[in-house]
């Protein structure tokens, strides 16, 4: 660690640096940031641990650069980085570090949910914030959504079991049916979205990663989309040579394989 964060500061050094380093600002690495998060995923899925150690150094080099920002202005460094989650873990973690039973994977969740939940009700006191507050708002739009309904469902804001999560659904559809059928496209972009947020509301009640869910989903579409390119390509046709109904039967024809 002491030689990254030599390099980083060798760096962001205003007279030997590098410049496009020595330009940054929190606000123009975000990007970077969420890309090398997503390729640590990647590396994951694609179980190359080669690869996956590579992404996290990527991904580490992040953190080392706001550190090193952030120790520029005064702020903190890297090491105070390193004690506030140290801290945060032994206090979010009391049955290893505190000595606090919790029996089954069910009381640790809850341990840990009533933990952040404190923590949340001190910035409250402090602040007067609200209790969505704290839900990055950078999060891909399905996380973020089932976070802040979790969040909310905490208090009490949710439906009871899995019938009117449903209804909404079929609800929201047909809100969007309307707003089609009289080409609005403000009605159709607002209806739009409230289906997803639906879907993920009924994702949450089912206990799935919505995100998760969909990324798996992408990932299939891409393995029997890829099929369909292939049979195409060896028989020397192209996609708009085909009827929809000729290329359903190929779509079929790569689920069953």
């Amino acid at each position: 660690m002491e030689k990254l964060l030599e390099i980083m500061a060798a760096l962001r050094d205003p007279q030997s640096g590098c410049p496009w380093d020595i330009k940054q600002t929190f606000q123009t690495i975000i990007p970077y940031t969420l890309e090398e998060a997503y390729e640590v995923a990647d590396a994951i899925e694609s179980g190359d641990m080669q690869e996956l150690k590579s992404e996290l150094g990527d991904l580490l080099f992040q953190i080392v650069f706001y550190a090193q920002m952030a120790k520029e202005q005064g702020e903190f460094e890297f090491n105070d980085v390193v004690d506030t989650v140290s801290e945060k873990l032994k206090r979010r973690h009391p049955h290893v570090f505190a000595n606090v039973d919790c029996k089954d994977e069910a009381t640790l969740h809850e341990a840990w949910e009533n933990s952040k939940a404190t923590e949340r009700d001190k910035l409250a006191e402090a602040e007067k914030a609200s209790i969505l507050d704290g839900v990055a708002k950078a999060l891909p739009s399905l996380k973020r959504a089932q976070k802040l309904q979790k969040r909310a469902a905490r208090e009490g804001f949710d439906w009871p079991d899995i019938e009117p999560v449903l209804e909404k659904i079929e609800e929201e559809i047909q809100e969007l049916r309307h707003a089609v059928q009289v080409n609005n496209q403000a009605s159709i972009f607002e209806e739009t979205g409230d289906i997803l947020f639906s879907c993920v509301n009924l994702a949450r009640h089912l206990n799935v990663d919505a995100e998760e869910s969909l990324r798996g989903c992408n990932q299939k579409f891409e393995q029997r989309f890829a099929y369909i390119e292939s049979v195409l390509n060896k028989s020397g046709r192209a996609f708009k040579s085909c009827t929809i109904e000729e290329l359903e039967i190929l779509w079929q024809e790569a689920k069953v394989k």
